[in-house]
């Protein structure tokens, strides 16, 4: 065997013992169970009619919009519109009281501002 064979057979030994990526570590890597909660969040937003609630109730002035409120702009029956409340609710990001027959609902302080968080990390 010459000698540049040898060579050649040591390089690709010493190549294939090096690993050629190196996984990400640091605060900003996503472990599994925020990853879970977020997409549980994200999957949430992930309807037109709920993002359009989810607007309706943070353009309201008082805050909160009660849940007879949202089925006319929405065009939606009542049934539909508290399946869709839900889903939000359960997700974190509206916030549910009942006040006699009513439901009221607003949003979570700090809910959409740590979805956006999540999304615009800075770069080390």
């Amino acid at each position: 065997m010459s000698a540049n064979a040898v060579n050649s057979t040591e390089l690709e030994a010493d190549i294939l013992d090096t690993p050629c990526c190196v996984a990400t570590q640091g605060d900003n890597v996503l472990q599994a169970e925020e990853a879970e909660q977020l997409a549980a969040r994200f999957k949430a937003l992930s309807d037109p009619n709920r993002l359009r609630i989810l607007s309706i109730v943070a353009a309201n002035d008082s805050e909160e919009t009660c849940v007879c409120d949202l089925p006319e702009p929405l065009g939606l029956k009542q049934p539909t519109v508290s399946h869709h409340l839900k889903i939000l609710v359960d997700a974190g990001i509206l916030h549910r009281e009942k006040r006699g027959v009513w439901a009221y609902f607003s949003l979570v302080p700090g809910a959409l501002e740590s979805l956006s968080s999540t999304l615009v990390t800075p770069k080390k």
